[in-house]
């Protein structure tokens, strides 16, 4: 995979994280409803720095879809925090590529945090840590 694939695809993957995280918020409150809003704008801030790493790099950002299936049905708090702790892990992967794919160090920088940020939401949404995260 090059640098650009896994920017492309990482992207992607933020448009669907804030589409699902989006989805689960409604189904919150409290302290889970602003830790998902937290959750939502550091994904849009990484959509948005991606996208620009994409047109530097002389290509158009994927765009997002309308709509994304869900894996699951978002029917109450427990789903909807389980909702996000599984965007955390889709998310995570795609970052695991770019690091693994990225040619500048300022883009492995940004892929290297970007994935300590999701192995952290991992844990604080329930999950458990891993060793490797990102590691499919």
């Amino acid at each position: 995979m090059t640098q650009l694939e896994a920017l492309q695809a990482a992207l992607a993957g933020e448009h669907a994280a804030m589409y699902g995280v989006g989805v689960a918020g409604g189904k919150l409150s409290g302290a889970r409803f602003k830790a998902a809003t937290d959750s939502y704008e550091q994904h849009r801030d990484h959509r948005d720095h991606l996208s620009a790493l994409v047109v530097a790099a002389g290509e158009t950002p994927v765009a997002a879809e309308p709509a994304y299936d869900l894996p699951q049905a978002v029917t109450n708090a427990a789903t909807a925090a389980a909702l996000v702790l599984l965007i955390e892990r889709r998310v995570a992967a795609v970052y695991g590529d770019l690091v693994e794919a990225a040619e500048q160090p300022a883009v492995r920088a940004f892929a290297i945090e970007s994935l300590l940020a999701a192995a952290s939401a991992q844990v604080a949404w329930g999950g458990a840590p891993v060793a490797f995260p990102g590691a499919v």
